[in-house]
């Protein structure tokens, strides 16, 4: 199974990184208000990077490595993902 580690860009521009295994239900249920407790007040969320990872444990691990990172760094690595993707 793929597990993603992702960070989305909350309503008030603040990140918020997490990890799933289905990435597309997991950013429904953050802006239907029934995820983290962080982004509720938050809404609505975007999309801005996304890691696959091959195991929870993998995915687990790399979320704490980016919540680590400052926040011109979090913006760096969504900026690097954009030009990768033509965004």
């Amino acid at each position: 199974m793929i597990w993603f580690c992702y960070l989305l860009r909350c309503a008030d521009g603040t990140l918020y990184c997490g990890m799933t295994n289905d990435l597309d239900k997991r950013v429904q249920t953050h802006n239907a208000g029934k995820a983290a407790k962080y982004t509720r007040v938050r809404l609505p969320v975007i999309l801005v990077y996304t890691e696959e990872c091959e195991s929870r444990s993998v995915a687990l691990k790399r979320e704490l490595q980016i919540k680590a990172l400052s926040r011109q760094a979090k913006l760096n690595l969504i900026a690097a993902w954009e030009s990768q993707r033509g965004i």
